[in-house]
């Protein structure tokens, strides 16, 4: 229970570090809202094979309100935490967290979604204003899916940045991390829906695509947001965020005990 209060309490300033971070280093945080507009380029080229001609089912503003919706909740749920704590246990800046007393991975999740504000002031205005004039029509109106939204983009959140720390702690044990993030954002980008619906994948990767934790930290808000599903599939969707929100997590966490252990043994 001490523990407890003691993160309860940190958290006010944890948020204030996070957001005095994010404003310091403008440069970082710039770049990282550039490497998420890959959307508008996909939905450049699809609105473009789509303008003749539906495409499997989809319409231009269907691809319109896709990628758009995708900005946002690529801008949402992303993380960067993995090159971060890269960073750090490659400068040995790492050993300075470690003393503090609360456990790294509270600090880190506080500091990134304190940054999470930022990004929406600059995705979320674009996004809305072409999503209400061109994919409106293809937006979502159940109010089921309206109310689940807001969780499923926190468990997608949680996803994510439990797969990319768990990429970061393997620099416990390895150099070359960085090769691993980039097979990371390649599998993310196939098998979450990033680049192409997953319904237009070949039936083969559609069917890994829907088992995998990807999906659940991208599509499944999005699907929320673009389409009309029914209460099996909603079940289905939402249970399998959980699934994989517990799963990420367990393991996020047992490896940053394993890695701290051989941090350790190694500094002394």
């Amino acid at each position: 229970m001490s523990q407890l209060s003691r993160t309860i309490r940190a958290l006010p300033t944890l948020l204030r570090i996070g957001v005095a971070e994010t404003v310091a280093y403008r440069a970082e945080f710039l770049v990282w809202l550039l490497v998420t507009t890959l959307p508008l380029v996909m939905l450049a080229l699809w609105t473009s094979v789509a303008g003749e001609a539906p495409f499997r089912g989809f319409q231009s503003k269907d691809f319109v309100a896709y990628y758009l919706s995708g900005l946002i909740v690529r801008n949402v749920t992303g993380s960067w935490v993995g090159w971060q704590i890269s960073e750090e246990i490659r400068l040995g800046t790492m050993a300075m967290r470690l003393l503090r007393p609360l456990h790294p991975y509270i600090a880190f999740a506080t500091s990134h979604i304190a940054a999470i504000p930022f990004r929406l002031v600059v995705a979320l205005p674009v996004a809305v204003i072409l999503l209400l004039s061109s994919g409106k029509s293809s937006l979502t109106r159940e109010p089921l899916q309206l109310v689940l939204l807001v969780p499923s983009l926190a468990l997608g959140w949680m996803i994510n940045f439990n797969l990319v720390f768990i990429l970061g702690t393997i620099s416990f044990w390895a150099t070359k991390t960085m090769a691993l993030m980039n097979v990371y954002f390649a599998m993310f980008s196939l098998f979450s829906g990033y680049l192409l619906p997953i319904q237009l994948l070949p039936s083969l990767i559609a069917d890994v695509a829907s088992v995998l934790p990807f999906r659940y930290g991208f599509s499944a808000p999005l699907e929320l947001m673009t389409l009309h599903l029914d209460g099996e599939h909603l079940g289905l969707l939402l249970g399998g965020q959980v699934a994989w929100a517990v799963v990420t997590l367990f393991a996020a966490l047992t490896l940053w005990r394993a890695g701290v252990r051989r941090f350790e043994s190694v500094g002394t």
